[in-house]
């Protein structure tokens, strides 16, 4: 489930592929449409969609000689649903963050963690 997430959330960290997403909520577009609308060029649009696809964020539809881009929703409300999974989520139930769960169950007598506070507490009187 963390790749997922992890893959999702970095396809639309980019401000241009968010844009992208956006213009797709609102309908389906091809390539030339969305370089139009974004006033881009085609082969940049091309790259962004490659990307929001691999993410399953967008699916291609292909009608004649046009292949649409359409937003795939029910994949982004089941990403959001996991992720809000994920935060709930307590770090004895999730895979692979058995170290961090050792760590923070240690860290109010983490003898570092300590001597840190205690001298940002000295620099602040």
């Amino acid at each position: 489930m963390d790749k997922k997430i992890y893959t999702a959330f970095k396809a639309l960290g980019e401000p241009t592929r968010l844009r992208i997403v956006k213009m797709l909520s609102l309908r389906s577009m091809c390539v030339c449409e969305l370089s139009e609308v974004l006033d881009m060029l085609q082969p940049r649009v091309s790259q962004h969609l490659k990307i929001l696809k691999e993410a399953g964020i967008v699916r291609e539809s292909k009608e004649g000689y046009w292949v649409y881009y359409i937003l795939e929703k029910e994949r982004l409300h089941r990403l959001w649903h996991d992720f809000l999974f994920f935060l709930d989520s307590h770090l004895d139930k999730l895979e692979g963050y058995e170290k961090e769960l050792v760590r923070i169950n240690t860290l109010d007598s983490n003898e570092k963690i300590k001597s840190i506070k205690e001298g940002l507490r000295f620099k602040k009187t």
